[in-house]
């Protein structure tokens, strides 16, 4: 490739300028010289993001209002080492497992939520959440699909395990619209290799392929699909389906674990349709991102300035 000449540089080698000066005016003419990217990779695959939205995030629903809300970007370097913030505390009771169900908007496992012993403690938490179901969110495609984000990175999906605060409340209801009344687990998905535990739910997503259709499943311990590593950010937010309440302690795991293609492949099988609708593709099925505004977002784990790509 011939470059064109820099106006001004056979002046300079000329006037007899001071070494340091020369490599000032390096450094400057190789950023002068480098192609232009017209739409760096980043803010791209955002518009792109924002492009796919389910068609609830383009109405009302998508502006409730509130200080809190969730989605967020969380931001390595603003989030804030907290030494208090200890490991988090599971125990699952695999026989608690009922059913997988299609909602019309993802698919969500249903777990028997009316005796103690299966939940999380610990961590940011003050009370025992006692856990109510968990789902995923994901993406057409593998750039996006997550509901929260990374530094603007985004993975191809995300795994919510949902708890709700056995302390305060009666039942679940009243824990959704109440204070400290919801505990959120977050796990990011990339792809990578077969996720053998995994594998046995992805196997009976076939029966339960349109909306509404369920399928018994379990025992199923929800535990295998966390990351070894404990680390986490833990944040104040809301739901991010209606009625996006903000009773959410958010507890979003630094380390996602690892899907094979046709594992995500087969969350992409599954349609938002009943039988005999038009079939429609269930994917992108995450809310767009919020504004932090004045909240903190703590880390158990010290961040380095130097950090390879999760």
């Amino acid at each position: 490739m011939v470059r064109p000449p820099v106006p001004g540089w056979s002046h300079l080698k000329s006037s007899g300028l001071s070494l340091l000066a020369k490599q000032i005016w390096g450094t400057l003419r190789s950023h002068l010289l480098r192609p232009a990217r017209w739409c760096s990779q980043v803010p791209c695959a955002q518009r792109r993001r924002n492009d796919a939205l389910h068609p609830v995030w383009k109405g009302p629903a998508s502006v409730p209002g509130g200080t809190r809300q969730s989605p967020i970007n969380i931001r390595w370097r603003d989030s804030v080492y907290d030494p208090q913030l200890k490991p988090l505390g599971v125990s699952y009771n695999a026989e608690a497992c009922l059913y997988v169900w299609n909602t019309g908007y993802l698919f969500q496992v249903e777990f028997d939520d009316s005796t103690e012993g299966s939940g999380i403690s610990g961590g940011p938490l003050e009370n025992h959440y006692r856990l109510k179901q968990f789902h995923f969110h994901w993406g057409a495609v593998n750039e996006w699909g997550s509901e929260h984000m990374v530094d603007n990175h985004a993975y191809p999906a995300e795994l919510h395990l949902v708890h709700w605060n056995t302390v305060k409340y009666q039942n679940y209801t009243d824990a959704v619209m109440g204070a400290d009344g919801l505990a959120v687990v977050g796990v990011f998905l990339k792809l990578g290799a077969r996720h053998e535990a995994l594998q046995e739910l992805v196997a009976v997503l076939p029966d339960i392929k349109h909306k509404d259709m369920r399928a018994a499943l379990g025992p199923f311990q929800p535990s295998c699909l966390l990351p070894a590593c404990q680390d986490y950010w833990t944040y104040p937010g809301s739901l991010t389906t209606p009625p996006l309440s903000e009773s959410v302690t958010w507890i979003i795991h630094k380390k996602p674990i690892e899907v094979a293609q046709d594992q995500l492949a087969a969350f992409r099988s599954l349609l938002f349709s009943v039988p005999g609708e038009e079939e429609k593709t269930m994917v992108n099925n995450y809310r767009p991102l919020q504004p932090l505004m004045n909240r903190k977002v703590r880390s158990s784990f010290q961040a380095t300035h130097k950090r390879a790509r999760l």
